[in-house]
């Protein structure tokens, strides 16, 4: 059972599994994608219209885009990427986590995880699509990157992807990790090129982290072409992560 403060959503068997989902399909419509997860077909639940959900109000209040909607292409990349790790009960922290296809993978490959997101609604959606697609539990937890909470525990492995679409995250995230990443423990982020990236090397250098790449994939879909990087992220003083 996992260990964390402040649990947001929790889905532990079919039954809540399918509350949920009643829940959710009597906000807003749902859609299903077959994914791969460790080389099987899983299902992913999804809003049928992410553009629905863009909110004026939330907009001007504090610039507030529904983007945890979207099934990105580095978050697919990364899920990938995760699922073949031994997880091994290893505390596995993901930041963004979107509609939970990496949390997902992480529960599969057999870690501990708590997915984090600043939308509550992406909170709801992983728990439910970690449950359906792996058959384990994950804890979430609401987090706003730009006022972290005191009891935020430390991680074996932290994950993101594409999160350094604006500049300004590239010294928040760089932060996050510091804060969050054991004495020997590693990020891994996926990411397709986004404006941050030279910024974020720098701040985590300045916070006596390296980044170093640690594979290049490339992504096709349809009309959608893009090589995603997944950078890794370990203390300067510390050797190679095993």
């Amino acid at each position: 059972m996992n260990q964390y403060h402040a649990v947001t959503t929790r889905v532990g068997d079919d039954a809540a599994a399918m509350a949920m989902e009643r829940r959710l399909a009597a906000r807003l419509p749902l859609s299903d994608s077959t994914m791969k997860l460790g080389g099987l077909p899983a299902v992913l639940v999804r809003p049928a219209s992410p553009e629905s959900l863009i909110s004026e109000e939330d907009f001007e209040r504090d610039e507030r885009l529904p983007y945890w909607a979207d099934l990105w292409p580095s978050a697919t990349v990364l899920a990938d990427h995760v699922a073949g790790l031994a997880g091994e009960g290893i505390r596995l922290l993901e930041l963004g986590c979107g509609l939970g296809l990496v949390a997902a993978a992480a529960a599969h490959a057999g870690f501990d995880v708590l997915a984090t997101d600043y939308y509550e609604d992406a909170l709801d959606f992983t728990a439910l699509n970690a449950w359906r697609m792996s058959g384990r539990e994950v804890s979430t937890r609401q987090l706003d990157w730009r006022a972290l909470p005191d009891d935020l525990a430390t991680f074996g492995l932290v994950v993101a992807s594409d999160v350094l679409y604006e500049r300004p995250y590239a010294a928040l995230v760089a932060e996050l990790l510091s804060r969050t990443l054991e004495p020997n423990g590693r990020a891994l982020l996926a990411d397709p090129g986004r404006v941050a990236v030279g910024a974020f090397i720098h701040e985590c250098s300045a916070r006596g982290m390296t980044v170093a790449q640690e594979n290049e994939v490339p992504y096709v879909d349809g009309g959608v072409r893009q090589c995603i990087t997944i950078y890794r992220v370990i203390r300067d003083n510390e050797g190679q992560p095993a």
